[in-house]
């Protein structure tokens, strides 16, 4: 039986050979790559602490979108040394599960707000976003005061949170029907009971402004980055494939 050889200058001269092989080395790891996928129902390991964002942080969301933070932002750390040391623990996929669209952004202008929930008080937030060099004098961030007087419209919250129940969001019927209700509840508007019992302790509720007498987008905003990034204990937390390889 003949054997064949070649040398990497046969494979370089011949432009034939070369596009084969590139071929089917490509199509092997290619395989190799997608065939698991086939036997998995789901690719995101599933984490204690996660649920859906309340209606007011996802107000806060839309809000953060519309006004293009996400430009700037990412949302996404990488499980580089440099990135956990300065922005804490790297990113899961199950801390996007829940994002219609992910917010993991593709530059940064400024820092990377995965974990910026509760870092820093609500006060610093609404100052932060009204004059952003007050508190960061090199900061090239636009001010966004104007959220502050601005009423946030919440009428058609319940629609929002049925167009991402439909998206897969594990919203229920009673959420959607209470959606008004526990918005105005967290932003201190009204008693919070029921707000915990569907989103959990981990639900502040509160007057996020400073401004009790108004609900307003500032609200909505600060209620959104306050939660980013507090809802796993990272404390607990072990990967999945570490407890199976015990």
């Amino acid at each position: 039986m003949a054997k064949f050889k070649f040398s990497h200058g046969t494979i370089e001269r011949n432009a034939t050979l070369l596009l084969v092989l590139s071929l089917l080395v490509v199509s092997i790891g290619g395989i190799v790559e997608i065939a698991p996928l086939f036997y998995l129902q789901n690719t995101i390991e599933k984490v204690e602490g996660m649920r859906p964002y309340t209606p007011l942080e996802l107000a806060g969301r839309d809000i953060y979108i519309r006004e293009g933070c996400y430009v700037c932002h990412s949302q996404m750390i990488r499980p580089l040394r440099d990135e956990v040391e300065r922005y804490g623990h790297y990113s899961l996929a199950a801390e996007s599960m829940y994002d219609h669209p992910f917010q993991w952004g593709s530059k940064r202008t400024g820092p990377d707000i995965a974990r910026v929930g509760e870092r820093y008080s609500d006060e610093w937030h609404v100052q932060h976003l009204i004059d952003p060099r007050s508190l960061v004098p090199t900061s090239v961030m636009p001010g966004y005061g104007f959220l502050a007087n601005t009423d946030l419209v919440a009428d058609n919250i319940g629609a929002k949170l049925t167009a991402n129940a439909r998206a897969g969001v594990p919203y229920s019927k009673e959420m959607i029907a209470n959606a008004r209700r526990d918005l105005q509840a967290q932003a201190g508007q009204g008693d919070a009971k029921d707000l915990i019992a569907h989103y959990g302790k981990k639900a502040q509720a509160r007057d996020f402004d400073g401004n009790p007498k108004r609900l307003t987008e500032m609200d909505a905003l600060v209620a959104y980055l306050q939660m980013l990034g507090t809802l796993v204990d990272f404390t607990s937390y072990e990967p999945r494939s570490a407890a199976e390889g015990r």
